[in-house]
């Protein structure tokens, strides 16, 4: 049976990531009416979800001369994820809507799933559980910061080929395989 987490608004909405760089757990986690939902997704998709939604708001700005804060504004989250942090499922499709009616974001987190072909049909999207989440603007904004400085506290790049840098350093491509 598919399971639709809503929070419309939530208390809280978050992405927070569990152990050390390199070797980190990326969750959305979502807060609200006594219900807590954590899902976890990779890296790129919080860095993805983070410019995208930047992006929703300026076309929001853009068309619809919606208010949007150039910066969050108030005090920065950053506090650790909840507890406990029990995984409902792995997100596999993020979806992003402008909601004209409320001037609010919609992003849905949807579960990875067993397709027919590579790309899922509405049908078998429609059975996957998912976690859906509506924010304002302001929240929106909020919620950017943090994903950002989440996906920047990573391990360093190296300077030469741009991959991540392990603490014992890493094999770089561009000295033929030898370690830095």
């Amino acid at each position: 049976m598919t399971q639709v987490y809503a929070f419309e608004p939530p208390e809280r909405f978050v992405a927070g990531t569990v152990g050390v760089p390199g070797e980190r757990t990326f969750f959305l986690q979502a807060r609200g009416g006594g219900q807590l939902v954590s899902v976890v997704l990779e890296k790129v998709q919080v860095s993805l979800l983070a410019e995208k939604l930047e992006e929703l708001l300026e076309e929001a700005h853009r068309r619809f001369g919606v208010e949007v804060p150039e910066e969050a504004s108030g005090p920065d989250d950053n506090e650790p994820l909840d507890l406990p942090l029990d995984e409902e499922f792995r997100v596999g499709t993020l979806g992003l809507a402008w909601d004209g009616e409320n001037d609010t974001v919609v992003i849905e987190a949807i579960a990875v799933g067993e397709y027919e072909a590579d790309e899922p049909t509405e049908a078998e999207l429609a059975e996957l559980d998912r976690l859906r989440v509506r924010l304002t603007p302001t929240a929106t904004r909020s919620f950017i910061a943090r994903a950002k400085r989440l996906v920047s506290a990573g391990r360093p790049p190296c300077p030469l080929c741009g991959q991540p840098l392990d603490p014992g350093g890493h094999l770089c491509p561009r000295h033929n395989g030898y370690r830095r």
